[in-house]
C-alpha cells in the first residue's frame, strides 16, 4: 500500500510529494522546500515515520519544483532524477530564482535521466515514467498502475492545464501529451498535480474547458 504525503511549499504553493510503502522506503517528488521551517517540516515527517529516502525526482525543472533538491540530496545522500530535456532549465535555476526574488542553493546535476517507458522503483513500488512535454520540454508524469494514480507536475490541473508561455513551452505539444499519455489511462485514475487539488482522468475529460 502506497501512502502519499503532500507538502505545500514556497510562495508558489507548490505540491511536494513524499511517497512511501510498507518497506519504509520513500521518494520525494518535486522538492519545493526552500526555507528552514520547510526543511524541518519534511525532515520531521521522515524521521517520525522512520523512513529511508531513496531518490529525489523532478517532474520538471521550473524553479518552484527544484528549490529543495540541493538540500535533500546533500542531507540524505541520495540521487536525483529528471528528464534530460529540462537540463537548460536546471542550469538557469539561479537566474530564475533571482527573477522571482529567491535565494536558492544551486540544484545538483541529476544523477540519472529517465525517459518515456522507464520505471522508477523503491521498496515494493514501481512508477512508470511518461514523457509529457509541452509545459516544459522534459516534463514527465509518474504513473502507478497497481493503485491507479498519476503524479503529473504542472501538465494537467483540476479544470486547467499548465502554462505554455514559459521557455520551452508549447500549447499544441501539451494538449497532445495530455490526450495521448494521460487521457488514455483509466477514467478512475487519480491525478495529483503540482499545484492545487487532485482530480481524476474522468473529471478532466468531462469538465476541463481545454478539451
Amino acid at each position: 500500500m502506497i501512502k502519499i504525503k503532500i507538502f505545500v511549499f514556497n510562495p508558489f504553493q507548490e505540491n511536494t510529494f513524499l511517497l512511501y510503502d510498507e518497506s519504509n522506503e520513500c521518494i520525494i517528488i518535486d522538492a519545493g522546500c526552500n526555507e528552514e521551517k520547510e526543511f524541518k517540516e519534511i525532515d520531521s515527517f521522515i524521521s517520525e515515520n522512520n523512513l529511508s529516502v531513496k531518490k529525489i525526482i523532478n517532474t520538471h525543472c521550473h524553479i518552484d519544483h527544484i528549490m529543495g533538491n540541493a538540500y535533500l540530496v546533500n542531507k540524505y545522500k541520495v540521487p536525483s532524477i529528471a528528464h534530460q530535456e529540462d537540463m537548460p532549465l536546471l542550469e538557469r535555476s539561479n537566474d530564475m530564482a533571482m527573477a522571482f526574488g529567491f535565494n536558492v542553493q544551486q540544484p545538483p546535476v541529476p544523477d540519472k535521466f529517465v525517459d518515456d517507458g522507464d520505471e522508477i522503483k523503491f521498496g515494493n513500488t514501481t512508477l512508470q515514467v511518461k514523457h509529457v512535454p509541452g509545459h516544459s520540454p522534459g516534463s514527465i508524469a509518474l504513473y502507478n498502475e497497481q493503485e491507479q494514480f498519476v503524479i503529473v507536475g504542472d501538465v494537467l490541473f483540476k479544470r486547467g492545464i499548465g502554462r505554455t508561455d514559459l521557455p520551452g513551452g508549447d500549447y499544441d505539444t501539451l494538449i497532445a501529451s495530455i490526450k495521448n499519455k494521460l487521457f488514455t489511462l483509466n477514467n478512475d485514475v487519480v491525478v495529483y498535480s503540482g499545484h492545487g487539488e487532485n482530480t481524476t482522468i474522468a473529471q478532466e475529460k468531462s469538465e476541463n474547458p481545454y478539451f
